[in-house]
């Protein structure tokens, strides 16, 4: 019963940062600007943390970040302008998933082309195996054989 309270407590604990993260003098007062600042929150990347969302991340300058997103809400701007304004500023890698474009076809690509690379890597062994191309000792000659047997006499006579 105690390692059950001391796993939940734990757990608790781990979801305080993210809870608070977001602090109440930043929420909006539109629920509907307000779900939007959150959406693109999630999308941000923290520039402290890097693998953290703004919207999880309870650094200042993510901080910063999430306020300049609202103000940029409450000016009328769309998601995807506040997102240009962003990138322009801070560069791709304030978005924590990447545009498909030219500068990132590699980030994009390069997983798919590796499992595919694998894909037919594990293909072409199987199918080299199911052929019997397997390296396959050539058999025993007659003097080999003789000798073998001779072996195995002496071995079953001292054992």
């Amino acid at each position: 019963m105690r390692r059950m309270i001391a796993v939940i407590l734990a757990l608790a604990l781990l979801g305080l940062p993210a809870a608070f993260a977001v602090q109440p003098d930043e929420i909006m007062a539109d629920p509907a600007k307000e779900a939007r600042a959150r959406e693109l929150s999630r999308e941000l990347r923290c520039m402290v943390c890097q693998n953290q969302s703004i919207d999880d991340s309870d650094a200042p300058l993510a901080r910063d970040l999430r306020l300049l997103v609202r103000e940029r809400i409450a000016a009328g701007d769309s998601n995807s302008q506040v997102i240009d304004f962003l990138v322009a500023r801070y560069g791709e890698f304030v978005l924590l998933k990447p545009r498909f474009e030219r500068q990132t076809l590699l980030l994009w690509l390069l997983t798919p082309l590796a499992l595919g690379a694998g894909g037919i890597a594990l293909w072409l062994q199987i199918r080299r195996r199911s052929r019997g191309d397997v390296n396959v000792p050539p058999p025993l000659t007659p003097d080999e054989e003789a000798k073998l047997a001779a072996l195995m006499s002496d071995e079953a006579k001292s054992g």
